[in-house]
This record gives structure tokens, sequence and C-alpha cells, in this order.
């Protein structure tokens, strides 16, 4: 039976565990320390008698209890934030979104400066995260998946097709020679992700066409693996929209290699029930890059 009721400061750090996956990460973002997040997780499991996380391959996760907690921690969110709202229209609060850094940069941050713009009510919380949807509820409102995802009780829609191909800088290649065939790349350094912490099956794919290659540098940001290439580190294997137009490199094998993959916008249909989620989604759906 639960010994007390539950305190918003161990459900607003519930929140950030369930929304970033890591109680080390969450201890960051609250600016206190490890010991203090698992304190007030306790606290919140024992209050509510039962667990309100699972740990899972891609982190932490909200149990069936733990989601009823996180819709009362999101309500108490979006109210705080309702208190310095000034927007006439009624569109503000706070939007949570989860998408992969180059995706961010190069096409979330546009689509949503204009809303922000309108509605000055309303604010965002941008999550680096290049990871399946998870099934369950994560704590974010909006999540921006690498391939078509499988996710029940939700709206899935395409977003953005795209390649990933191999680059490098001249210099390097006028050092290291360029590879004849995708089977010389294991006589080369490239530049891609962390095997172990790659949890995208599309993304996991790209890289198991290629044989395994020289030490070379590996990142779980995709911008790691675009200043490699541009500093001759090796060859990245990179998206085309990041990557085609740069002077700093060229293409390597286009007969012979190129990967293609689309971006999709996932949201649960009880987001889409807050307007001001239901708005950023059709803005990023909507979005067309310049």
């Amino acid at each position: 039976m639960p010994s007390r009721d539950p305190n918003p400061e161990w459900l607003m750090t519930f929140l950030a565990v369930a929304r970033l996956g890591k109680y080390t990460a969450a201890a960051q973002v609250l600016g206190v320390n490890h010991s203090t997040v698992s304190r007030r997780i306790a606290a919140l499991e024992d209050a509510m008698g039962g667990h309100v996380l699972t740990r899972t391959a891609a982190g932490w996760e909200a149990t069936l209890l733990g989601q009823r907690a996180l819709a009362v921690a999101e309500r108490i969110e979006t109210d705080l934030a309702g208190l310095v709202t000034d927007d006439d229209t009624g569109l503000g609060g706070l939007v949570r979104i989860a998408a992969p850094d180059a995706f961010t940069a190069l096409h979330l941050v546009p689509a949503i400066a204009p809303l922000q713009e309108t509605h000055p009510g309303l604010a965002f919380e941008l999550i680096s995260a290049t990871q399946r949807v998870r099934q369950h509820r994560s704590g974010v409102d909006i999540e921006i998946a690498v391939g078509r995802p499988h996710v029940r009780k939700a709206l899935a829609t395409p977003l953005l097709e795209y390649m990933l191909a191999l680059y490098a800088a001249p210099e390097y290649l006028e050092r290291h020679g360029a590879p004849a065939s995708i089977a010389g790349l294991a006589h080369h350094r490239v530049a891609y992700y962390i095997d172990s912490a790659l949890q995208v099956d599309e993304l996991d794919a790209a890289g198991a066409r290629l044989p395994e290659p020289a030490p070379s540098i590996r990142s779980t940001s995709v911008f790691a693996h675009l200043a490699a290439a541009q500093a001759g580190a090796g060859i990245g294997l990179l998206p085309d929209f990041l990557a085609a137009a740069d002077p700093r490199l060229v293409r390597v094998l286009p007969d012979e290699y190129e990967h293609t993959l689309a971006y999709w916008a996932v949201t649960r249909e009880e987001a889409l029930r807050n307007p001001a989620v239901a708005a950023a989604f059709r803005a990023i759906v909507e979005h067309r890059p310049a």
C-alpha cells in the first residue's frame, strides 16, 4: 500500500529519466547527483506501490504504472509552463521532440522556428536521439525515426528520403589511394556509428554492407563522422544532404555503394490531443527545405 502521496519533485525527476532513458543524464539536466535521482525514483515507487521504470536495451522506460505517473508529470510540467505563457492565441506550453542530430539541425529547427515566432508562449525541448521508436510512451511528444516504425496507437508519417554514401577529403585519397571496390575498404578507415551503440536496424544494415575497416573514428554523432571525413581521418559513411554539396569532400565508389533511407515522424494518439503538439507535428510534416 502506498505510504504517502507522490511529491511533484519526484514526478519531475521521473519525467526526466523517462525522457532521457538514463539516471546520469537526468541528474545532469536537473543539476543533482545520481544518488538523488535514485532516491527520488525509489520514493515515487514507494508512494505508488510498484515499479515505474523498467530497464531495456534503449535505456529506462516507463512501466504501465509509470505511464500513469508520466501523464500526471507532463500535466504538471505543462501547467507550470502555462504560468508564463503570454500568447493570446492560446497555443503555448512545452513540446518535447526526440530526433537525430543532423535532422534536428537541418530540418527540425527550421520547421518549428516560424511556429514559435507566431506563438511566443510555445517552448520546445529537442533531445538528440538516434534510436528506434519505443513501443511505450517515452516522455517525448514527437519522435523522429530512421526507417518506418511499427508502433501501436500512433501516427507515423514519412518526412524525408535521403541516401547514405561514401565521402572523403581529396587529401586523404592522395595519401592512401582511392579504393577500387567495396572490398578495398578493408584497407581504409571508415567513420561511422559505434556498432555496440547503434540501435537502428536500417543504419546497422548500411554499415553491414561494408567490410570490417581499419581502426577508425566511431561516434554516436553524425557530425563527428562528417568532421572526421573533412579532416582527412578516413572515409565517411554520410548522408548525402550533409556531404554532397561540401566542397571539402568527394564521393567514393559512387557506382558501387549507396543506401537509401527515410526519416519518419511519430506521435501518439494521446499526444495529438494537445494543440501545441498537433501544431508542431503538422509544421514538421509540411516543412520543405529551402
